[in-house]
């Protein structure tokens, strides 16, 4: 298939950790925008099917996929599952837009950080999106977008979040890396760095405790921090039609933070 005449379709995007928080908010924003969504979910089959009927009520169409990012070895079989799903909902072989959402944090400090805590930042927030991404890139239509998900952790530090920010930086260099050899095929890859976030991510650490989110709130230049519904629509107007020439950019998406 000549991926190249797909710009004329509807766009279809693939959202990993869709079924909650940033990624529900983000597929939603994109539905809105005209764009059909593939999206995952991990455990929480009711939660994803939710985000499936939401999104065909916007006019669009959506299938939800399970997938574990930090297990390495399903993704070829997922791949196959994207696969199948491209060919029976829409009769086609490419999708547009990969947006590596999916994660998980942890808030402890540097010096009480495990191994196994460790690896399992590794596992999911570095290892998932570099052999994810690689496993999805022959399904990544040439002209196409990838936007990977980072944290203003990666800028600034907080105690607590050593491993989660570690990942993260790496993965920012990694979205240079890909920007850089992916530019042959025309495919943009950018970062997205949300600030604190009002979530059940790290034990809901920010939105329930109070002194913390006051304290963040009062750091950041907009006064508050932010909801889900904050960073959904930057996703969205990343992927744009008129984004197209932004490539290899970190955009934080925090309010003003620690500025």
């Amino acid at each position: 298939m000549n991926t190249t005449t797909q710009t004329t379709a509807t766009p279809i995007a693939l959202v990993t950790g869709g079924s909650r928080g940033l990624g529900r908010n983000a597929a939603l924003k994109l539905a809105a925008q005209g764009v059909d969504v593939i999206l995952t979910y991990r455990s929480q089959r009711a939660e994803a099917d939710a985000v499936v009927a939401e999104i065909a009520a916007l006019g669009r169409r959506a299938v939800a996929l399970q997938l574990d990012v930090a297990n390495s070895r399903s993704f070829a079989g997922f791949a196959a599952q994207v696969h199948e799903s491209l060919q029976g909902v829409w009769q086609r072989e490419r999708f547009d837009y990969l947006v590596n959402n999916a994660g998980t944090g942890i808030h402890v400090s540097f010096a009480d950080t495990s191994e196994a805590q460790f690896d399992e930042m590794v596992n999911i927030h570095l290892k998932g999106v570099f052999f994810l991404t690689q496993a999805l890139l022959p399904q990544i239509a040439d002209g196409g977008r990838i936007l990977n998900v980072s944290s203003g952790l990666a800028r600034f530090a907080i105690p607590g979040f050593a491993a989660y920010g570690t990942m993260k930086a790496a993965v920012e260099m990694l979205t240079r890396y890909l920007a850089k050899e992916l530019g042959a095929r025309r495919i943009t890859v950018n970062v997205v760095a949300p600030g604190p976030i009002e979530t059940d991510f790290g034990g809901g650490v920010v939105r329930d405790n109070a002194s913390m989110n006051a304290q963040l709130a009062a750091q950041t230049a907009l006064g508050r921090v932010g909801v889900p519904d904050d960073i959904g629509g930057v996703i969205a107007s990343l992927l744009s039609p008129g984004m197209g020439w932004v490539n290899a950019q970190r955009v934080e998406a925090s309010g003003g933070i620690f500025l």
